[in-house]
């Protein structure tokens, strides 16, 4: 099969097109003919070396956690799915990504499709909306009438962050560029704050829920608008835990746990209209363009989420 890997750490030259053996399923997988998946900032600094420590993965490297597509195979104790469903998945953080026409998933990570829905608009899904469901949810708790704050609101994870926690009943804020003003209000947001032209410590006060995604001194400003009690949440960086324990706030880091269960949740608000996929950018699954894809991410300004194609 074709496939986009690294065989050493560094830039984005690294990306190369491999022809590699096409996977089989054990007993509890399936194997998944992909038709898109997307890129993640987990992409690029897994690429760079940064989680070496973290992830110590033998080269070649398929990198990409992100699947939609057409179940190929099924293992021997797989009931749930049969050949030919459409499923979505986030699959386990392993050296065998989805950057190919073919990758494993186990079975219990697997959501179906919904029939409204594509591969493209499917692919979005899994990481970024995971990721923002459990730091609502799980971490933060968020309920009808708490005040949350979305970092980075035109991100893949913030665009699905705030029609999340708008659909739960929350009042919702979020920062972003001038050009992503009207876009963010058109999600849901109930005030976009500019980063451009205003700060947004100086404007908002007394919030229950943050969720940080750009670290850094952003991170340290949003200590200030929580009130007693509130969360800190972020999924880059671990939260000061002594600002934390002085204004009696909860702070941590959430790193992604995938979940089939959840994610076929996000499925239904995607069928039910209560939710859509923000796609900014598309490319093929190319080495080229693998590596436009990946210098784009690396801005931080791609606007929603960039897929790749694969068939």
């Amino acid at each position: 099969m074709k496939a986009i890997v690294i065989e050493q750490y560094g830039g984005k030259e690294q990306l190369k097109e491999k022809e590699m053996d096409q996977p089989i399923p054990g007993d509890n997988q399936v194997i998944v003919k992909l038709h898109a998946t997307s890129i993640n900032p987990i992409d690029w600094k897994l690429r760079e070396g940064y989680l070496k420590a973290m992830m110590p993965f033998e080269f070649p490297i398929i990198l990409g956690w992100d699947a939609a597509g057409v179940i190929e195979a099924v293992g021997n104790k797989v009931d749930q799915f049969k050949i030919g469903d459409r499923v979505f998945a986030r699959p386990d953080t392993t050296n065998r990504g989805t950057y190919a026409e073919f990758t494993t998933v186990d079975a219990h990570l697997l959501a179906k499709i919904p029939d409204n829905i594509s591969f493209d608009e499917a692919a979005c899904v899994p990481l970024a909306g995971l990721t923002a469901w459990q730091c609502l949810f799980d971490f933060g708790e968020v309920k009808k009438g708490d005040k949350v704050l979305i970092h980075a609101g035109a991100g893949g994870v913030g665009t699905f962050a705030i029609q999340f926690a708008k659909n739960a009943g929350a009042y919702v804020a979020t920062t972003g560029g001038t050009s992503n003003v009207e876009f963010l209000k058109s999600l849901g947001a109930d005030e976009v704050i500019d980063y451009k032209k205003e700060n947004f410590e100086s404007i908002l006060t007394n919030f229950d829920f943050v969720l940080d995604s750009l670290g850094g001194e952003i991170q340290e400003k949003s200590f200030f608008i929580l009130k007693e009690g509130g969360k800190l949440v972020s999924i880059v960086s671990e939260p000061n835990q002594q600002k934390a324990k002085e204004k009696g706030i909860k702070a941590g880091i959430v790193w992604l746990v995938p979940n089939g269960e959840q994610l076929a949740h996000i499925g239904g608000l995607l069928e039910r209209d209560k939710a859509k996929v923000i796609i900014g950018h598309k490319y093929p699954l190319t080495e080229t363009a693998i590596r436009e894809a990946h210098a784009l991410s690396e801005t931080h300004h791609a606007k929603g989420k960039i897929v790749i194609q694969i068939q």
